[in-house]
C-alpha cells in the first residue's frame, strides 16, 4: 500500500468519525455513512481495518460503548439512569447493550455505575475528613 492510499483511508476514516460523532444519538447506518462519503462499503471497510484493526461497525460500537461507560463513571448519584444513559448514546436494545457492556467491560453498567458513585463518595468524606 503506498503512501497516498493510506493518506485516503486516513482522511475516510477521520470522515466517517466526524460524520458518527455528530449525533451519537441517532448515528447513521454503515450504507447511509458510505452514501453520505460517496465510498463503497468495503472502501470503508479496507479503510478501518488498516487504520484501527477493526471493521467500522466494531469501531463505532465501541466508541459508543466507552463514551456510556464515561458518562457513568462520572455519575455522582444513583440516580443517573443506566437506559437513559445508554439511548443517549444511539443504543435502543437494552438487552443487548448490556451484554455486550458486561462482554467489553467484565461488569454491568449498573455494577460501573455503583463503583462510581461510591468512589466519588468515598473521595468526598475523605477530602472533608
Amino acid at each position: 500500500m503506498d503512501g497516498s492510499t493510506t493518506r485516503r483511508q486516513h482522511h475516510l476514516v477521520k470522515q466517517a468519525k466526524k460524520r458518527v460523532l455528530a449525533d451519537l444519538q441517532n448515528p447513521p447506518s454503515i450504507a447511509a455513512l458510505c452514501r453520505r462519503l460517496g465510498i463503497g462499503y468495503r472502501t470503508l471497510l479496507r479503510a478501518f481495518e488498516n487504520v484501527h484493526g477493526v471493521s467500522p461497525l466494531q469501531y463505532f460500537q465501541m466508541l459508543r460503548l466507552a463514551r456510556v461507560r464515561r458518562a457513568l463513571m462520572s455519575a455522582r448519584s444513583l440516580s443517573v439512569i443506566v437506559a437513559k444513559t445508554a439511548t443517549r448514546f444511539g443504543f435502543r436494545q437494552l438487552g443487548r447493550f448490556s451484554v455486550e457492556y458486561r462482554t467489553v467491560f467484565g461488569e454491568s453498567p449498573s455494577e460501573t455505575l455503583r463503583h462510581a458513585v461510591h468512589g466519588h463518595e468515598r473521595r468526598r468524606r475523605v477530602s472533608k475528613g
